[in-house]
């Protein structure tokens, strides 16, 4: 590469190094091959499988920012850095929005610990959004599965059966609790100082007094009485 090539490649890394304020960001796969030094647009583009209007959009939210070499665009290390805590936010389906309060949450991050704290604390947020939209796909899957059956002759009970707080224990509803929050059997013995096997028997009895089949069709179902929240 000529030497005034590599000057105008250095100036633009420098130039995006100044515009970053991320003195931390949290750890996210990086995709590899790519170039140490600025990185062209169809390089970053093919690189985290977007397009090219889709960065364009991250630099009107403020989320990354290019430099010009020529008429070429191309972005620093911090933008690659940024789109790769970016990326992994969309693919966990998480607004725009919400990446742009994480990203300026992260401006403030004055340690390594911090910033992965944030984005540990965000990802949790997102964690339980989509426990309760799983707990909301399944009751409705319950209801057409219930309607169906209605339709067909069966006598099964329907959801509104109710079902109350009141016929749990106080161990069975810590219990229902958790398994809404999205905690799994091994898990759930170790918050409530159980062995494994009473804690697949306490599951297990849950789902029976909700004549549900599985774990998934008793929170649904307890979920829709109000008994919990997620």
């Amino acid at each position: 590469m000529p030497d005034g090539s590599k000057r105008l490649f250095a100036a633009a890394g420098i130039a995006s190094e100044a515009r970053s304020k991320y003195r931390f960001l949290p750890s996210a796969a990086l995709p590899p091959d790519l170039p140490t030094g600025p990185v062209p647009i169809a390089d970053m583009a093919n690189a985290f499988g977007v397009t090219h209007r889709t960065l364009h959009f991250y630099e009107e939210k403020g989320l990354i920012s290019a430099s010009r070499i020529g008429l070429m665009r191309v972005y620093g290390q911090d933008d690659v850095m940024r789109m790769a805590v970016i990326t992994a936010c969309r693919e966990t389906g998480m607004p725009i929005a919400v990446i742009q309060e994480l990203m300026e949450e992260l401006r403030r991050a004055e340690s390594q610990e911090e910033a992965e704290a944030m984005f540990r604390e965000t990802l949790g947020i997102r964690k339980r959004e989509l426990t309760a939209e799983m707990s909301t796909l399944h009751r409705q899957l319950q209801q057409v599965s219930d309607l169906l059956d209605y339709d067909e002759g069966s006598e099964l009970s329907p959801l509104n059966d109710n079902r109350d707080k009141e016929s749990l224990s106080d161990q069975e509803h810590r219990c229902l609790e958790l398994m809404a929050e999205g905690y799994s059997t091994p898990r759930i013995a170790r918050a409530l100082d159980l062995k494994h096997d009473e804690t697949q028997s306490l599951e297990a009895g849950i789902i029976l007094k909700f004549g549900a089949n599985n774990r998934f069709q008793a929170i649904a179902k307890a979920v829709l009485l109000g008994i919990v929240q997620v």
